[in-house]
C-alpha cells in the first residue's frame, strides 16, 4: 500500500515502466518477458532509446536488484548472460537514457535495494525517499523519487 501511494502521488502526465512485470501503473508499459503482455517486450535499453528527448514526465524504475536476477530472468528467456549484462555500466547506460528522455522537473521513481536513485551526476535532485519493510528476513523495499533540475 505505501509503495502504491507513492506511485499514485507522483505518477502525472507519460510515464513508462522498462521493466512492468505485471504491473500496468505507467502509461507504456515493457518487459522483456512476453508472458506478462506488455505493450512492448524490448530489452529495457532499447525501450528507453524508443522515446524521444525530454519527452516523459515519470519514469518507474524497477530493474532487477542484482546481478543473479538479471542473470536468472535472461537465462529463463534463453538469452545470453554476459559482462555487459551484469556490469556496472549496464545500470549507468539505462540511467543516462533515462536522464535524456525525462522532461525538466519530471520525475524518477527507482525502486531496490538502495537509495542511490538517478543521481546528481545525470541531473536529479533527491526529492523523497520512502523505505517499506516486508517483516521477517525479507530485504526492504527502498523508493528514491528523484526530480529532474530544470
Amino acid at each position: 500500500k505505501p509503495i502504491r501511494a507513492i506511485i499514485d502521488r507522483y505518477n502525472n502526465g507519460v510515464s513508462i515502466d522498462p521493466f512492468a512485470n505485471q504491473s500496468r501503473l505507467a502509461t507504456h508499459n515493457n518487459d522483456l518477458d512476453p508472458q506478462y503482455g506488455c505493450e512492448f517486450n524490448m530489452d529495457a535499453i532499447d525501450f528507453l532509446k524508443s522515446f524521444g528527448d525530454k519527452s516523459i514526465d515519470v519514469v518507474l524504475f524497477d530493474p532487477p536488484y542484482s546481478p543473479r536476477q538479471i542473470s536468472e530472468c535472461y537465462k529463463s528467456l534463453g538469452l545470453t548472460v554476459n559482462m555487459q549484462t551484469t556490469q556496472s555500466s549496464f545500470w549507468s547506460n539505462m540511467k543516462k537514457e533515462i536522464s535524456r528522455i525525462v522532461k525538466p522537473a519530471g520525475i524518477v521513481m527507482t525502486f531496490g535495494w538502495n537509495s542511490g536513485g538517478i543521481g546528481k551526476g545525470q541531473g536529479f535532485e533527491i526529492e523523497e525517499i520512502l523505505m517499506v519493510a516486508h517483516g521477517g528476513w525479507h530485504n526492504d523495499t527502498i523508493v528514491t523519487v528523484d526530480r529532474k533540475n530544470v
